[in-house]
């Protein structure tokens, strides 16, 4: 099984070269179709000029949009990820064939492509997928800490949307004994906390070449993105901070700007329907302003659509958003479901008070609670606030905060441009996900969780 599970970067390369040789089949035939059987050389040369760059493209996408990570996806993401990636590159692919002059590239054949490509491409991938399961399998996996991190740790596992690591075992107490005599009967042993034989273990695991997976807590995070720095005869470790380096900042701003402008352009006419929609529908304002924390403890009015009845919190007081919440409007909740609501923190974005991407900004109210509760939570406004963000992308909307606050810290700590990227682009995915659109549900209570009777506790 662990030679099997191994060269994931080649089989990637691999998938990668397929989808494109069956991409660019489903072109030709779609060419041969159009002009059944006999086609036009001056139509097929655009295509011919254009490939290189339409192949290119396509493979960006996909690797943008995840399509290449198999071990967190279900068979429907493959679906309506294919449709959505085949969608964007039908109309970059108009655009390419305008900006590069190739105008004999016929419009038809982009629609019967986009068809074609589509449904086989879906079809290839779900039987790559289906392999990858029985190929690479189910993962059996040994939580290790005190009872409630190794409930809440299954209880986590069993959320997931595939079932490729499966908690068997669990250990709550005597740790390295009961790791040594039983870890031969899993392949992932994971940490779910800190523990005082926690050398002992790492030992151990490297010596049988197990693998191990460990929580995003603090202490974790400190190490992720480190400089190694040679001294003399020594190696030292420098541990990177939480923020992001002033020079990649001052770019990603100058980038949010200039996206920030293009978009209240392109969605201006969204915008304005959406405005009227809203005045129409119910009584009070368009906009809806609120306080909200953003970088440097700097408190910000943000702009959205109101999705709410104005008295929607006047007896509550201060009360986050819950899972099909009675006080948001019958138009708030396509608004909300779509993003549509946050279209106006373009302008906010404009202002500097947010980025196109960061931590999602929380009311003073729930930050101070919040500072209380966590003493690293400050960490998050070492950067601005964002539209979308990793949290947002790799999470749910219904996570803790503690559960968010640690995929902001992954974020500022391997911050990069090229993540950036990345989260833009799955955040038009998350628009199809219906639980990323919800409120926070009720936090799950861990002493109200049992070890399911299928898992073999070692105490």
């Amino acid at each position: 099984m662990k030679q099997l599970g191994g060269f994931d970067r080649t089989k990637k390369i691999l998938i990668g070269l397929a989808d494109v040789i069956i991409y660019h089949l489903a072109i030709y035939l779609s060419f041969w179709l159009r002009y059944k059987g006999d086609i036009p050389y001056f139509n097929y040369v655009a295509y011919e000029n254009a490939k290189i760059y339409i192949m290119l493209a396509f493979v960006l996408l996909n690797v943008l949009f995840g399509m290449y990570i198999l071990y967190n996806k279900s068979g429907l993401d493959f679906l309506y990820l294919t449709v959505l990636v085949q969608l964007t590159m039908t109309i970059m692919i108009m655009a390419m064939t305008f900006f590069g002059r190739w105008f004999t590239f016929p419009r038809s054949v982009l629609g019967i492509s986009f068809i074609i490509s589509t449904i086989v491409l879906i079809i290839w991938r779900f039987l790559v997928f289906k392999l990858y399961e029985k190929v690479d399998g189910t993962k059996k996996v040994m939580v290790v800490g005190n009872e409630e991190a190794c409930k809440k740790a299954i209880y986590n596992f069993k959320q997931a949307k595939n079932q490729r690591h499966q908690i068997t075992q669990a250990v709550t107490g005597n740790y390295f004994e009961n790791i040594k005599s039983h870890m031969d009967e899993v392949d992932i042993i994971y940490l779910a906390e800190q523990l005082d034989e926690k050398l002992k273990i790492y030992d151990l695991m490297i010596r049988r070449d197990k693998k191990l997976f460990l929580p995003t807590s603090f202490e974790n995070l400190v190490m992720v993105s480190p400089n190694i720095m040679n001294i003399e005869d020594e190696s030292v470790i420098e541990v990177s901070n939480f923020r992001i380096p002033p020079e990649d900042d001052l770019v990603k701003r100058i980038i949010d700007i200039l996206v920030a402008l293009s978009m209240i352009i392109i969605t201006s006419p969204i915008m304005i329907i959406t405005a009227i929609l809203v005045k129409l529908t119910s009584e009070g304002p368009v906009f809806y302003k609120q306080i909200r924390i953003t970088k440097d403890q700097k408190e910000f009015n943000i702009l959205k659509f109101r999705t709410m009845s104005v008295t929607a919190e006047k007896h509550s007081g201060p009360v986050l958003a819950t899972s099909n919440d009675a006080r948001v409007t019958t138009i708030g909740k396509y608004l909300r479901s779509l993003r549509i609501d946050e279209l106006p923190q373009l302008f906010n974005v404009l202002k500097g008070d947010m980025a196109l991407v960061g931590p999602r900004p929380e009311r003073p109210f729930f930050v101070d609670q919040f500072k209380e509760l966590n003493p690293y939570y400050y960490l998050r406004h070492n950067v601005r606030a964002g539209i979308t963000g990793y949290a947002q992308v790799y999470g749910k909307y219904a996570t803790d905060f503690n559960s968010k606050l640690n995929f902001d810290l992954v974020y500022i700590k391997k911050y990069s441009f090229v993540m950036d990227i990345k989260i833009m682009v799955q955040t038009i995915k998350i628009l199809f996900d219906k639980v990323s659109s919800k409120g926070v549900d009720e936090e799950v209570e861990t002493h109200n969780l049992v070890i399911p009777p299928s898992i073999q506790i070692y105490e």
